[in-house]
């Protein structure tokens, strides 16, 4: 029983820390309702980018806010019903606008994504995916010279962090995408970022090494956590009744942290839902992408997936359960087809999947505050894909007791419970 740890979340982040927990020596169980990467780890841009490192919750956020406050745009949405019923989280996320939190934040998510992406490319190498991996990249794209001076803030970051780019013209595009069509005077090419063809497949990939080196995943709901009677383990209980014990319980959720944290726990987690879409396309004539791009301009990010080439939308803030709202992605096909020639859409129904975002665009990571054995992983916002294995990592060194790669504090998660 004192090596047992129970993995809430099937997801990227949670079998990535089942992983890294197996790896030292834990005796792991993933329990999900569904099989790995199926839900919100399936629908990304496939992207591992140091690039991320920037929040969308940045200084120049209140430039921009009369233009996204009018509700019409690709790139962000929000239902208002939503943000009044949320609007302690609005506030709080808007306040984190300021300089130093800005400035802790992305030094500390530069830390985890780079850790990330080594841990990546190890996990990648013992799953055999990394067939799927490209490291060329991904661009963005600037419809104007105005649009290009205003990521200014972005490129000042990037150039902090040592992030190598390559500001590109209408020609050095045209040379590295062909394909493209001439509507962008601009681009940053981003060089030392990976992505990959499949997100979901490369989760699928890694649970099945998990499960390899005697893993167990048992596709069930846990309704129920509580410490035992005699206080040294949690007692898990499925809907159907079984129950389960193990010493520590990581939860990883994912946009499902913050129920099952109120209804089991009554932790009260301040967490919003970043929802996004995505549809396969064809592309006319033989034309191709060779990497990721995000028109910037467009608020959507084209990429070239297993099953075609990958449109997903910006965000759109809304309950976890709302209704499907397409307009959004109506608005960024229509740009992408201004930018690339794409065929009609291969799926037969828009996917979506609501990212989890605290109001500091930092994941909690971490033993819960007054309640040990219990371990946070959750809240990586529209990154979890690009941060889930050093997530898995930092995790795994500090129920181990070691020293950590980095300075854990600003993911801790007594910033918001306890």
């Amino acid at each position: 029983m004192k090596n047992t740890v129970a993995v809430l979340g099937a997801g990227i982040v949670g079998v990535s820390c089942a992983l890294e927990l197996q790896r030292r020596g834990f005796d792991v169980t993933v329990f999900d309702r569904t099989a790995p990467g199926r839900e919100t780890s399936y629908g990304n841009a496939g992207v591992i980018a140091r690039s991320s490192l920037m929040p969308f919750n940045h200084p120049g956020l209140w430039s921009s806010l009369p233009r996204l406050l009018k509700n019409s745009s690709a790139g962000f949405r929000y239902n208002p019903l939503f943000l009044a019923k949320n609007l302690p989280w609005a506030l709080k996320f808007l306040a984190n606008t300021r300089a130093a939190v800005f400035h802790e934040t992305t030094a500390a998510l530069d830390a985890l994504i780079r850790l990330s992406t080594a841990e990546h490319l190890r996990l990648l190498g013992e799953a055999r995916a990394a067939h799927r991996l490209r490291t060329n990249g991904w661009l963005f794209l600037y419809r104007s010279e105005e649009g290009f001076l205003g990521g200014q803030l972005s490129r000042d970051t990037f150039k902090k962090f040592g992030i190598a780019t390559q500001v590109l013209d209408a020609r050095e595009l045209a040379q590295l995408e062909p394909h493209l069509k001439p509507l962008f005077p601009r681009a940053l090419w981003i060089q030392d970022t990976a992505s990959v063809d499949s997100p979901g497949q490369v989760v699928e990939a890694y649970a099945r090494l998990f499960t390899a080196r005697g893993g167990r995943i048992r596709q069930a709901s846990i309704g129920g956590l509580r410490r035992s009677d005699a206080g040294d383990a949690w007692q898990l209980s499925e809907d159907g009744g079984t129950l389960h014990e193990a010493s520590r319980v990581v939860l990883a959720l994912g946009p499902w942290s913050r129920e099952f944290a109120k209804k089991a726990l009554g932790l009260s987690v301040p967490m919003a839902y970043e929802r996004g879409y995505h549809m396969h396309y064809g592309a006319a004539g033989g034309a191709s992408l060779g990497r990721p791009v995000y028109d910037t301009g467009g608020g959507y990010v084209l990429s070239p997936m297993e099953q075609g080439l990958r449109l997903s939308t910006g965000v759109q803030l809304t309950d976890r359960e709302a209704p499907r709202n397409l307009a959004q992605l109506d608005l960024a096909e229509r740009a992408a087809r201004e930018a690339f020639p794409l065929e009609e859409r291969l799926d037969k129904e828009a996917w979506l999947g609501s990212r989890p975002t605290l109001p500091d665009s930092r994941p909690v990571i971490g033993e819960c505050p007054g309640r040990s054995g219990l371990w946070l992983a959750f809240g990586h916002q529209h990154i979890g894909f690009n941060t889930a294995p050093g997530t898995a990592a930092l995790l795994g060194t500090m129920m181990a007791g070691e020293a950590c790669a980095f300075d854990p504090a600003p993911f801790r998660p007594s910033r918001f419970l306890g």
